[in-house]
């Protein structure tokens, strides 16, 4: 898989202006940086206990486990439109792999975020490594590392590599921001990057961004085309991976209070926010945005963000939690086994 870093908490407005920056994506709140942002119900918040963060014990009801889940089994529907699209173009795997192997840009990522984290395991925050392992048994997919990473900005991010086990980083702000069935949706979220190979179709989509610009006379109008529609992708890639969480978290309140908290959110006033406020705040929105004038300027503020609006992300989820596909889905789900959490 080419190098890649995925992030799903944040949502990033400005266009990529080097192919570095274009392959990094956050999970976080609407800011105007390139790294941006990606669960509530009864769920204690993280403590400090002498200076140190203590994550309080895990535990949940046994889950429903996805043994022949598929990616295009929950894949939003513009993001199965798009990779198709991708898949059809002649020889632009082969391309793709051929101009990413070996890479030193590879070997910064890997040793900046491997040198600067903690790698979780059953020996070192053994319940993170317990969450990891879980939801990856659900999507039915091999759990990458997982590594936690010191950082005041609530964000997690997945970095896919050729030849090397893709990893996981998740902020301690965003661990301490969460409750533990919302952070467990939160790599699940990260999951499902992996689950859809976006790292190898988001490598590719900005190939294609940048190769534009070389074009004598309309490289910079293709090129600004293709980054139009490469947004336009990486939002229903997002829309995906919450889908992603959802199969994993199995209660749509749990999703959406993540995208709340991310919105506006802070551990202080956590116990006094509202999941279904924050949905029809999303319905206020979509009637404020009804008119002419509103849809002119919902479209300005979106096609640059490669991250949909949180309340839209709320409503989407909302509304595939209630659908024929994701009760069809739970049907087919089998229990998890106690011993398959160990």
């Amino acid at each position: 898989m080419a190098s890649l870093v995925l992030s799903s908490l944040c949502f990033t407005s400005q266009k990529p202006c080097s192919f570095t920056s274009s392959l990094r994506f956050s999970l976080g709140a609407l800011t105007g940086s390139r790294s941006a942002a990606p669960l509530t119900v009864g769920f204690r918040p993280v403590k400090r206990r002498n200076g140190r963060i203590r994550v309080s014990v895990y535990s949940r009801a046994s889950p429903l486990v996805f043994r022949d889940l598929d990616a295009d089994d929950f894949r939003h529907p513009l993001d199965k439109q798009n990779t198709l699209i991708l898949k059809a173009i002649p020889g632009l795997n082969e391309l793709g792999r051929a101009l990413l192997a070996g890479t030193v840009t590879e070997q910064i990522m890997l040793l900046e975020n491997i040198g600067t984290s903690v790698l979780v395991s059953k020996d070192q925050l053994p319940e993170l490594h317990k969450m990891m392992i879980e939801a990856a048994g659900i999507l039915n997919i091999e759990s990458p590392d997982l590594y936690v990473r010191q950082s005041p900005v609530p964000n997690a991010y997945t970095l896919a590599i050729s030849g090397k086990k893709p990893f996981v980083v998740i902020h301690t702000s965003l661990v301490e921001l969460l409750t533990r069935n919302e952070l467990q949706a939160v790599l699940a979220h990260e999951l499902g990057h992996l689950k859809c190979d976006h790292g190898v179709w988001l490598t590719f989509a900005n190939l294609l961004t940048l190769g534009a610009y070389s074009v004598p006379g309309l490289g910079a109008f293709l090129a600004q085309t293709l980054e139009e529609q490469l947004f336009r992708w990486l939002r229903a890639a997002e829309l995906t991976c919450d889908r992603a969480a959802l199969l994993v978290a199995q209660d749509p309140k749990v999703v959406i209070s993540v995208l709340m908290k991310l919105a506006g959110g802070c551990p202080s006033m956590a116990d006094q926010l509202n999941v279904d406020a924050f949905l029809e705040q999303a319905r206020s929105y979509d009637k404020a945005s009804s008119s002419p004038v509103g849809y002119y300027i919902r479209n300005a503020q979106t096609r640059q963000l490669s991250h949909p609006l949180p309340v839209l992300r709320a409503r989407e989820i909302d509304e595939w939690s209630r659908s024929n596909e994701y009760r069809s889905l739970l049907k087919r789900a089998t229990q998890m086994n106690v011993v398959e959490k160990v």
